[in-house]
């Protein structure tokens, strides 16, 4: 499943900002090996309207105003809909979104941009996941030939060497929406997961975040500025402790650069009822051959991100923030 890197990547980001998010996408933008082709908005942490209208925000900070966003599925594909503003901010970037963009949001939906982008340039694009799979799962209903028009899916999310953060097992993006998720693992994908248990390693102190506001680069200032609830809710399950972690921009680092992972391929399935609802399981017994593995249905294998070299990513972030804007 290694893939070469283009010498220009084309991106399509489908996102919840959200903290993590607003970083993840001030990082890319910067970024001269990324064509940064669409995004597109859905809820998680917070509703679907508010995300696109975040997406349109951030991309202004960045000078990204080329770059179209379109709205995606209001709620879950059977759930009711529940966000984490509690972590974020009741506008997602705590309480420091700014006024609204002078843009507005495609008319398309963000699963019909995904479709229309991916048979005009078939086999080129990467698909960066950083919410709930709902976009995903029903860009696949209007076109089942999606796994094989992408170029690859890269996922930030699941949870599977420990727990999760939405539930004892499930992690906010795949349990916000667990029938998109099982969706989307099933329907053969080149995949790049990377779960919670790994992007948690990116965690950053508040030295670290000072450095960087205090460069006062656009982007540094609205990164840092953005962090109010976030770092609030880190400090009351870290002991007090000062500080973060950015799981959307290292997924996004480890997108740009495998290398900065180790992996293990697996077949993935999401859980569905009962207590472990939104749990991401893998067969993870050691030599048992492919015919008996307790995932019967021949899913194609997921890459798993099960390692990351965190400092290495967060210094490439830190680096893009505080560059300054080319002339």
């Amino acid at each position: 499943m290694t893939q070469s890197i283009p010498a220009r990547l084309p991106v399509v980001i489908d996102t919840d900002p959200g903290v993590d998010d607003c970083w993840a996408l001030l990082y890319l933008a910067t970024q001269p090996t990324v064509d940064l082709v669409a995004v597109g908005a859905i809820h998680g942490n917070v509703p679907t309207d508010l995300a696109a209208e975040n997406a349109l925000r951030i991309l202004d900070v960045a000078g990204r105003a080329d770059v179209p966003v379109a709205v995606g599925a209001p709620g879950p594909l059977q759930q009711a809909l529940a966000t984490g503003q509690f972590v974020h901010g009741q506008d997602g970037l705590g309480g420091h979104a700014g006024p609204p963009s002078a843009r507005r949001p495609i008319a398309e939906s963000a699963a019909e941009q995904l479709v229309r982008l991916a048979r005009q340039r078939p086999g080129e694009l990467t698909l960066l996941a950083l919410a709930p799979l709902t976009n995903i799962a029903l860009a696949l209903r209007l076109e089942p030939r999606l796994p094989e028009l992408l170029r690859q899916v890269v996922f930030m999310g699941g949870a599977v060497q420990g727990p999760g953060n939405l539930t004892a097992w499930a992690d906010a993006n795949v349990g916000h929406d667990p029938e998109a998720a099982e969706e989307v693992m099933r329907a053969g994908f080149t995949m790049t997961m990377v779960p919670m248990d790994t992007t948690a390693s990116a965690w950053v102190d508040g030295e670290w975040l000072d450095e960087i506001a205090a460069t006062g680069t656009p982007a540094a200032r609205y990164a840092t500025q953005v962090l109010d609830n976030y770092l609030v809710m880190h400090a009351r399950v870290n002991g007090g402790r000062r500080g973060c972690v950015m799981h959307d921009p290292l997924t996004a680092a480890i997108m740009l650069d495998p290398t900065l992972a180790t992996y293990e391929e697996r077949q993935v399935v999401v859980e569905l009822v009962g207590h472990a609802r939104g749990a991401t399981l893998v067969d993870a017994r050691v030599g048992f051959p492919p015919e008996m593995s307790s995932i019967t249905d021949g899913r194609r294998p997921i890459r798993i991100a099960v390692a990351a070299s965190a400092v290495t990513a967060m210094e490439r972030v830190r680096q893009a923030l505080t560059a300054p804007a080319a002339a």
